[in-house]
């Protein structure tokens, strides 16, 4: 039963609670008990507030026992990423360069709408440092491993995040977003994950990735994400960027299919390749759709050198970053994010303006698709999860993570919404995802969408303890 209730989704917890079935303190002891397990391993947390989480879930038991809770999400266990600010607790970024003797006054807005609603706060997830890259290592917390064979990464940067609920340690995760950093490590530890449309999450303070940045919900579920994304779209006036809140609810149609919708697959988004494995399981989610009722047509947005403008844009951001840092802070720092940050500094004003207007040419290409298309389909990543603690697959000759990563990317670049749903595990036992992106604003018809596919294509998680059985921990 313990095993079973700490991957149960947070939907069927809260509906087990108003029966009185379900205490919040069950469920809380069983994520923790999850994380003193596995945790030593995965290194999913790096900071574990048990002490205070039962507290909490024991506040919510009580307010379910008189009928009264404070949210949607009153007694789930969640998990907040090292990037975003947490009331009392330090909030590191997986850097060795920010110092723990802070007062750590004030929630980031969705951690602060988690509280709000009731939501059992178990601790902090890894990052990369600063969320820089596309897997999670970092100086300051080590590596961070996969829950389906811990000898591979779990991708990132919210690689914490995906590894906890992959793992069953939390119901719910926030997560943050950039490059892809929401939908990589869905993609690799097969959970589902949402890049809302920018904008539609408050975020404060903003990132020094400027507006490439989300915040998104990731869980075990696409109804779950849905859930999460209604608490954490709840307005906030810190936010400079954020859309009108417009009170939608996320949980609304999310079962009316996909029958009559013209949807976009593209296999390799302009020619990148894609492993075999990888194509025939995409390709085969796409047949999915169409037995479902969509009309699927092979089409691709003029993306045309997306890589470069993205990585003008992702460099500048950390060139942005590390100019608040002096060199003593600096020489702590990822090796990585020193060199890309140094690459910035070689560009002229005007090759970044070039990069903004290529972005806005992006942005009205893909207006102008989705005026066509009302979804486009591609595959989360071109590849499975490789070794963990490396930057780039061994042997492979790429150069930095997003060689890797060009399907989750240009979505940041254009603002658009975009979902990643598991679609199959390879040979070697390891999830692939499948990308669901929709027009600005459309984040209720990818969740609709996505929610579709898995209804037709169901998905379990890894049992831990044969997996860390057949894989050994490894030392490095």
């Amino acid at each position: 039963m313990s095993d079973d209730l700490a991957l149960m989704t947070a939907t069927r917890m809260v509906k087990l609670y108003r029966s009185g079935e379900l205490s919040p303190v069950e469920a809380t002891r069983a994520a923790l008990t999850r994380i003193e397990r596995y945790n030593g391993v995965l290194k999913a947390f790096n900071l574990v507030a048990a002490e205070g989480a039962l507290a909490s879930a024991a506040e919510a038991e009580e307010r379910w026992r008189l009928g009264a809770p404070r949210g949607p999400l009153d007694g789930v266990p969640v998990s907040v990423k090292d990037i975003l600010l947490t009331k009392g607790w330090p909030t590191l970024r997986g850097s060795k360069a920010v110092s723990r003797d802070q007062e750590w006054r004030e929630d980031a807005p969705a951690v602060a709408r988690l509280r709000e609603h009731g939501a059992v706060i178990l601790g902090k997830t890894t990052t990369p440092e600063f969320g820089w890259k596309g897997v999670t290592d970092s100086p300051l917390d080590g590596i961070t491993r996969n829950p389906w064979n811990p000898a591979m990464t779990p991708g990132g940067s919210s690689g914490g995040a995906a590894a906890a609920l992959a793992a069953g340690m939390g119901a719910l995760a926030l997560g943050t977003d950039g490059g892809g950093s929401v939908r990589i490590p869905a993609g690799f530890t097969g959970i589902a994950g949402l890049k809302a449309s920018f904008g539609r999450v408050p975020a404060w303070p903003l990132s020094p990735f400027g507006t490439l940045a989300n915040i998104g919900p990731m869980a075990r579920s696409v109804t779950d994400t849905a859930l999460l994304l209604n608490v954490m779209c709840e307005p906030d006036p810190r936010d400079a960027y954020s859309l009108p809140y417009d009170g939608a609810d996320y949980l609304h149609g999310l079962d009316e299919g996909v029958e009559g919708l013209k949807i976009a697959y593209s296999a390799t988004l302009g020619g990148h390749t894609v492993d075999p494995e990888v194509a025939a399981l995409v390709s085969k989610a796409v047949d999915v759709l169409a037995e479902l009722g969509a009309e699927v047509v092979e089409a691709t947005p003029d993306f045309k050198g997306a890589a470069e403008v993205f990585r003008k844009h992702w460099y500048a951001g950390a060139a942005n970053l590390l100019q608040h840092y002096d060199a003593q802070a600096q020489a702590m720092m990822d090796p990585g994010l020193q060199e890309i940050g140094a690459e910035a500094r070689r560009y002229s004003l005007l090759d970044y303006l070039g990069a903004v207007t290529r972005r806005e040419q992006m942005m009205i290409a893909a207006n102008s698709f989705h005026r066509t298309y009302d979804l486009l389909v591609t595959p989360t990543l071109p590849i499975p999860a490789f070794e963990a603690g490396v930057e780039v697959p061994p042997g492979s000759g790429l150069a930095r993570w997003p060689d890797w990563t060009p399907f989750s990317y240009p979505f940041n670049l254009t603002q658009q919404p975009a979902a990643s749903v598991p679609c199959g595990l390879t040979a070697k036992g390891l999830p692939v995802g499948l990308q669901i992106v929709g027009a600005r604003y459309a984040d209720a018809l990818v969740l609709r969408a996505a929610r579709t596919f898995e209804k037709a294509m169901p998905w379990t998680f890894p049992d831990l303890e044969r997996t860390l059985a057949r894989e050994p921990a490894p030392t490095r």
